[in-house]
């Protein structure tokens, strides 16, 4: 059987294992295993009480606009205490829909939302995004200081997202762009970026901080307000949250995103966004405590599930933490990475457990970035039996520079800008830190890189661990400037490169290692701050397969 054919049989084996552990999942086993005292979460509880958005004149041929029909579907079931909001089969186009208290949104099989394409449709308001406080267009889907909310069902809300998307001429065929360039729009300058009207640009032009426009003058916001794209469902300072069940597609901004909420079930999702997506990420949690997310599946244009918590300033003073996170039983078929936490993690990330999750064909793995300036503190995290095939860039990637760019550089983007800086700067309240992160039972083929640790040089990445893993790449793993990392029962693969560096990093212990001979030397330990290396020496030869240099000691290292 040759790769490719190997390759695919690979894939239907996983796609059929997690479909089978899905009929498996239930609610009561998700807190098997946890690591941490784990809160139970408050679940929903709704009234045998319903209306359908058709007795309030709503109609399902996606030509008229259902606006007023939800509005008053949704407070006639409110105004009873609570109960569910129906949708029909048919196409039901509409503008924004506020959820209220006690209120389940329950799409039939066969239902669309589809949200429309007329900006007048969404006006503007004060809230967060990418971690930091802004003003936005209100959100197809938005819920602010409720109690006991839910969206269910088997039906589909479409967010309309090309309608406010600007697209990068290199995400595209040749084919694609020029049809998208015939349909309207302008272009930037230089020709490369395609955006839905002059508004739009203008407001691209004036955000220096990705996609937060640098005034905060009302007036002059609402004349950008076509860039002002909002996430599409947006859940915030809200308790008890449940989504049960649809399919989320296509979203102008990030698709789900629940901000200081508490009490929230994610369960049994389709998350989808077109590849070329910008900040299409499928789950943004941000500043949420008492989450469970499982036996979901993502294939979206940035990262999957992504866990936040405010940037810089704006995160630091909320100061609300994302914690008590149990993560289960989700495939993610494309993204920039599987499960990922930052860039913004200001607030601080905590007490998150991970586990038998499939990822295919991502850009990357495991995802962990922060940079100088953010603060914050990520620490204890759980990651278990995560399977991945065909990772180009890393399987585990911890990256404390980090400057926006996608794992997999595009056009615009230099590696220069993400360049390790190796000049001590104070540590302060500015200074992001990942701390106590054990990973085990990792697996992937096919990949750029197994793994790459990097801290600061003035906050190491802080007790590592990784055991019981297979990474076959193209690249061993990297460490720079970490402290207390240990690699157990580590098996690197394939790799036509150094399987294992080591930079001015100390306090690493390495025991049980593994790796393919291929000429080179299986590890090194660089840079004059590297100290109290430890290595099993059953896994070596002889000591001379330890190559020690640049600046490096040969005290650094010890073979027990």
């Amino acid at each position: 059987m040759n790769l490719k054919l190997l390759k695919s049989a690979l894939l239907l084996l996983l796609t059929f294992c997690f479909s089978s552990a899905f009929a498996q999942q239930s609610l009561e086993s998700m807190y098997d295993g946890i690591e941490f005292d784990m809160p139970r979460v408050k679940e929903t509880s709704f009234p045998d009480f319903e209306k359908n958005i058709t007795e309030y004149g709503a109609k399902g041929d996606g030509v008229f606009k259902n606006s007023e029909a939800f509005k008053a579907a949704v407070e006639a079931v409110n105004a009873k205490g609570g109960g569910k909001v129906v949708v029909p089969r048919g196409v039901w186009l509409t503008g924004p829909i506020t959820l209220l208290s006690n209120v389940n949104l329950h799409l039939e099989d066969g239902a669309l939302i589809l949200f429309s394409r007329d900006f007048d449709d969404y006006p503007l308001i004060e809230t967060s995004f990418e971690g930091l406080n802004t003003v936005r267009c209100i959100s197809p889907i938005n819920a602010f200081q409720v109690e006991n909310i839910a969206i269910t069902g088997k039906g589909t809300i479409d967010g309309n997202g090309d309608a406010w998307r600007f697209v990068k001429k290199g995400k595209m065929t040749e084919a694609q762009w020029k049809s998208l360039v015939k349909s309207g729009g302008v272009l930037d300058d230089k020709g490369q970026m395609w955006f839905p009207t002059q508004a739009s640009l203008d407001g691209y032009n004036a955000s220096s901080s990705f996609n937060v426009p640098d005034t905060k003058d009302r007036a002059e916001l609402e004349k950008m307000k076509d860039f002002l794209r909002p996430v599409m469902v947006s859940i915030r300072e809200s308790k008890r949250v449940l989504l049960d069940g649809p399919t989320f597609q296509n979203s102008p901004a990030w698709n789900i995103h629940p901000l200081m909420s508490e009490d929230v079930i994610i369960r049994n999702l389709n998350v989808r966004n077109p590849w070329y997506s910008q900040n299409g990420d499928g789950l943004d949690l941000e500043s949420c405590k008492n989450v469970l997310i499982y036996n979901n599946t993502f294939d979206v244009g940035d990262d999957a599930m992504c866990f936040k918590s405010g940037k810089d300033k704006d995160g630091r003073d909320r100061g609300v933490p994302t914690e008590n996170v149990i993560v289960k039983n989700n495939i993610v078929y494309h993204a920039h990475g599987g499960f990922v936490v930052g860039s913004e993690m200001s607030g601080g990330v905590r007490n998150v457990h991970v586990s038998d999750c499939t990822f295919i064909g991502t850009d990357v793995g495991l995802r962990f970035k922060s940079t100088r300036g953010r603060g914050g503190i990520v620490e204890n995290i759980w990651i278990s039996n995560i399977h991945m095939i065909d990772i180009p860039a890393e399987a585990i990637r911890f990256n404390m520079f980090y400057s926006g760019n996608s794992p997999i550089l595009e056009d615009d983007q230099s590696a220069d800008d993400e360049a390790r800086d190796e000049v001590l700067v104070p540590v302060n309240e500015e200074t992001p830190s990942f701390r106590n992160i054990s990973m085990k039972n990792i697996y992937a083929s096919g990949s750029g890189v197994a793994g790459f640790f990097m801290g600061l040089p003035e906050m190491k990445l802080e007790n590592v661990s990784l055991e019981n893993s297979v990474l076959e790449a193209e690249k061993g793993i990297t460490a720079i400037d970490a402290s207390g990392l240990i690699l157990k029962n580590v098996k690197v693969l394939g790799t036509k490169d150094t399987p294992l560096t080591i930079y001015n990093s100390d306090g690493v212990t390495v025991t049980d290692f593994s790796f393919e001979e291929n000429g080179k030397a299986p590890v090194r330990v660089l840079g004059s701050k590297s100290s109290n290396i430890t290595f099993d020496k059953k896994d070596f030869k002889s000591a001379s397969e330890i190559s020690i240099g640049n600046g490096a000691l040969e005290t650094a290292v010890k073979l027990k």
